[in-house]
């Protein structure tokens, strides 16, 4: 478990409880292609499938989310992993982090889980290669005590994988 598990986060706000509400029942309605929600009694943390789409190096593979979201969501980005095994690829990290501007630096309120999926799933397959990012070992390394990956200062500068 990273930083923020389950005994150390803060209760959803009122405003984060409603708006969660609203989009896992936009979810049930039209869920976004590929991915399914496991349903839990957990509103602050999602596990959701991902499916590789057709055609892609990702096609047939299936992977899983873990998305925990914060107490101030969606004034705050929720923290988005894969949960180990993650899929190989130069923005994803062995122990599931990932290097996606969207959950970090370039995070808007108007972003829901759904569209986060949608992002990865872009990610993913406009990927032309499958491997692991040049300093996935000493990342990795540098986060064995649970870092969470939103206390990364990330370096978005390669937007062709």
């Amino acid at each position: 478990m990273t930083s923020s598990s389950a005994a150390s986060r803060k209760a959803l706000s009122k405003i984060a409880c409603n708006r969660l509400q609203k989009e896992l029942v936009e979810w049930q309605v039209n869920p976004p292609a590929g991915f399914t929600h496991k349903v839990t009694d957990n509103l602050q943390r999602w596990v959701i499938e991902v499916n590789g789409a057709p055609g892609t190096l990702y096609a047939n593979e299936t992977y899983q989310l873990q998305v925990d979201f914060p107490e101030h969501y969606p004034m705050e980005a929720p923290q988005v992993i894969f949960i180990p095994p993650a899929p190989l690829h130069p923005h994803i990290y062995s122990n599931g982090h990932i290097c996606l501007d969207i959950l970090y630096d370039s995070w808007s309120p108007a972003m829901t889980a759904s569209s986060i999926c949608i992002s990865i799933l872009s990610m993913l397959s406009s990927s032309t290669v499958k491997q692991r990012p040049a300093d996935n070992d000493r990342y990795v390394k540098n986060c064995r005590n649970g870092r969470s990956p939103k206390e990364t200062r990330w370096w978005f500068h390669d937007d062709k994988v």
